[in-house]
C-alpha cells in the first residue's frame, strides 16, 4: 500500500481543482483532476474526484481503471480485484489489466493467479509484468520456469532492475552463483539484489562483506526476510550467537514457509544449548514439509543427544532417503556411531557435533548454516 500524499499547493492537480470551482460540471476537467491527484499521490482526492464523476455520469472504462489502481494502492485489493476482473471480462483480454489484477492477486498471496495472468504478450505490454511473473515462479517453486522467463526478457528490458534482481534470485535458489551475482549487480541495490550479493559473499566465507551487504539491504528495506535471516547467519558465523539466532528467527517468521530458514534457526537454538528450542523449530519445518530431509536429520541428531538412538537411527534412514547429501544425517549416522546417550555426556557429544567435519567439504555445522538456511526446500 501507498501512504497518501496530499497534493500541493500549485500542482497541476491544485490548479486543475480550482478550475473546477469556476465550471464544477465539466467532466473533462473532473477526469483530468482525478489523474493528476493520483499521479502526485492524493489517491483519497482522487477518489472523491472519481465519485463526483460517477454521481454525474457512470464512470468509463479508463476511469474505472483508475479507480481500481486507488482502490489497490489504498490498501483495498478485493475491491480492486473486483474492478479489474469486471473491466477485464468486458474487454476481452486487455494485457494492462491482466497485469493490473495480476498485481493484485500477488498482494493477496495468490501467486499460481498471477502464472496464469501473465504471459509473454502482457509481459512484454506491461511494465514490472515479467519480473513480476518470475517472483511468482519463484513462490510456486518453480525455479528453472521462472529463469527461463526471466532470461527470455533480460536484454529487451535491460535496464529494468526490478526483473534483473528477481532473475539473481532465482538463479541464487538454484545454485547458478556466477549468473546470481551477475543479474544482482545489473539490479544495482533493487529487489532483493543486496541480499543475493550477502549470500553469496556469505558462502565464500567472506563474513565482512556479507554484512556489509545485509546491513544495506535491510536500511532500504527494515522487513527484509531474506536480509534477516543473510545477517543473523553472518553473525553466527562471525561467533555473535546469540543476536545472530535472534536475527535467523525474525527472518524465519517473516519467511513463514520457508524451510531452510526454520532450520537454519534451529540449529541457532543448537548452537546454544537449546535443545528443547532447536527441536521445536524442527518439528515446525516438519509440519511445513515432511519431505525436507534436514528436517529428520536435524531430529535425529536431538535423539542422539537424548538417548533416543532407535529414533534416531529412524530419522537418520528416512534423511538420507530423501537426501543422500543431508548434511544433519551425515552428522547424525557420525554421532550414532559413538554416542552413549547419557544425559551426562550430552555436552560432550554436542561439542562434537558442533565440530565434527561432515562430507567431502569437510564442512561444520557453523560452516553448513549458510547453505541451509537458503533452502527452500
Amino acid at each position: 500500500m501507498t501512504s497518501q500524499t496530499p497534493i500541493s499547493a500549485g500542482s497541476r492537480a491544485a490548479r486543475l481543482i480550482g478550475y473546477l470551482e469556476q465550471d464544477p460540471g465539466n467532466l473533462g476537467l473532473i477526469d483530468a483532476a482525478a489523474q493528476a491527484a493520483y499521479d502526485e499521490g492524493d489517491l483519497s482526492t482522487a477518489a472523491a474526484l472519481l465519485s463526483r464523476h460517477a454521481a454525474m455520469e457512470p464512470l468509463p472504462a479508463a476511469l474505472r481503471n483508475l479507480e481500481g489502481l486507488v482502490r489497490l494502492r489504498s490498501g483495498r485489493i478485493d475491491e480492486a480485484v473486483d474492478i479489474f476482473s469486471s473491466l477485464l471480462a468486458q474487454s476481452g483480454d486487455a494485457p494492462e489489466l491482466r497485469f493490473n489484477l495480476a498485481w493484485c492477486e500477488a498482494l493477496r498471496g495468490d501467486f499460481a493467479a498471477v502464472d496464469r495472468l501473465i504471459d509473454e504478450t502482457v509481459a512484454a505490454a506491461a511494465p514490472r509484468a515479467a519480473a513480476l511473473k518470475v517472483e511468482a515462479l519463484h513462490h510456486l517453486g518453480r525455479l528453472e520456469d521462472g529463469l527461463a522467463f526471466g532470461l527470455g526478457f533480460a536484454e529487451q528490458f535491460a535496464d529494468d532492475r526490478d526483473l534483473a534482481a528477481a532473475i539473481a534470485l532465482v538463479a541464487l535458489d538454484l545454485e547458478e552463483t556466477e549468473l546470481a551475482r551477475q543479474y544482482a549487480a545489473r539490479a544495482d541495490g533493487a529487489g532483493e539484489a543486496l541480499s543475493t550479493l550477502g549470500v553469496l559473499a556469505l558462502g565464500e566465507g567472506d563474513t565482512t562483506q556479507a554484512l556489509t551487504a545485509f546491513d544495506q539491504a535491510l536500511a532500504a528495506r527494515p522487513d527484509s526476510a531474506r536480509a534477516l535471516l543473510g545477517k543473523g547467519l553472518a553473525l553466527m558465523q562471525a561467533g555473535e550467537t546469540a543476536e545472530g539466532s535472534r536475527l535467523v528467527e525474525q527472518g524465519a517468521e517473516r519467511f513463514g514457509d520457508h524451510l531452510g530458514s526454520w532450520i537454519a534457526a534451529g540449529w541457532g537454538r543448537f548452537v546454544q544449548g537449546d535443545r528443547a528450542g532447536a527441536r521445536a523449530l524442527f518439528e515446525k519445518a516438519l509440519a511445513l514439509d515432511d519431505g525436507f530431509a534436514e528436517s529428520h536429520g536435524g531430529l535425529a541428531v536431538l535423539d542422539v543427544l537424548d538417548g533416543d538412538l532407535a529414533s534416531a537411527e529412524r530419522r537418520t534412514a528416512v534423511a538420507l532417503r530423501l537426501d543422500r547429501q543431508c548434511f544433519s544425517a551425515a552428522l547424525a549416522r557420525s554421532l550414532l556411531l559413538s554416542a552413549k546417550g547419557d544425559e551426562a555426556g550430552a555436552e560432550r557429544v554436542r561439542t562434537i557435533a558442533l565440530n565434527t567435519p561432515i562430507g567431502a567439504g569437510g564442512k561444520t555445522i557453523a560452516d553448513a548454516l549458510a547453505g541451509l538456511g537458503s533452502k527452500r526446500r
